[in-house]
């Protein structure tokens, strides 16, 4: 009989495993802490790319964030009807059920789903749900296009990330209960962008719309 260690990749084996030997016995008290009951501050809105954490790059524990990932990091505006809403559903218990106080949309560098966009400016994309989901991102794209259409390919992919951060905070103002809590305090919503070849981040200036680099990173 196959003992149920031998199914599991050993990717997934050796990391728990590692896990359970270090990050359990150094942090069992804050897991414990948290486990009837999360209360986080944030909501991180990220891209699904396996090269960029939430967790790890704000060096978060167990409880800490409240993190929704998919493809660029996409906020589809308000609507009823339609079909399945998980983003919308997550956003609306982050926000009305565990009250977070901040929501960051946070891209990045080389991201694949922004790159399907500006791709698909030249002919359909192949597959089922990816073209639908990143032409939410077409006036992204065809503004990026126009504005900047002598610019170089990685210039137009940053144009084009910061573009779709910016979309998605748009998006977010389209749900009322996001709406009405912005405008009492209760909820501030944020951008951020972080550079994978770098490992750096840039914040979203709420006033100019600028991306600026984080002062005191080393």
């Amino acid at each position: 009989m196959t003992s149920i260690n031998e199914i599991i990749p050993s990717q997934l084996y050796n990391g728990y495993r590692q896990f359970r030997d270090s990050t359990w016995r150094e942090k069992h008290v804050q897991f414990e802490s948290v486990a009837k009951a999360q209360h986080p501050d944030v909501m991180i809105i990220g891209c699904a790319d396996s090269r960029v954490d939430p967790a790890t790059i704000f060096s978060s524990g167990p409880g800490e964030l409240f993190t929704l990932r998919n493809i660029a990091a996409i906020v589809p505006p308000y609507e009823q009807g339609g079909g399945q809403h998980g983003v919308s559903a997550a956003i609306e218990f982050a926000v009305c059920v565990l009250g977070v106080r901040h929501i960051v949309v946070l891209g990045h560098g080389q991201c694949g789903g922004v790159a399907a966009s500006l791709a698909s400016a030249r002919g359909p994309l192949e597959g089922e749900f990816v073209p639908k989901w990143v032409a939410m991102a077409e006036s992204v794209r065809d503004r990026v296009l126009r504005e900047h259409k002598d610019a170089a390919p990685e210039d137009l992919q940053r144009h084009a990330e910061y573009g779709t951060i910016n979309l998605s905070l748009e998006n977010l103002q389209s749900f009322a209960f996001i709406r009405e809590r912005v405008q009492s305090g209760a909820l501030t919503l944020h951008g951020a962008w972080y550079s994978v070849y770098e490992g750096r981040l840039r914040w979203r200036d709420p006033e100019s719309g600028q991306f600026e680099n984080i002062d005191n990173a080393s």
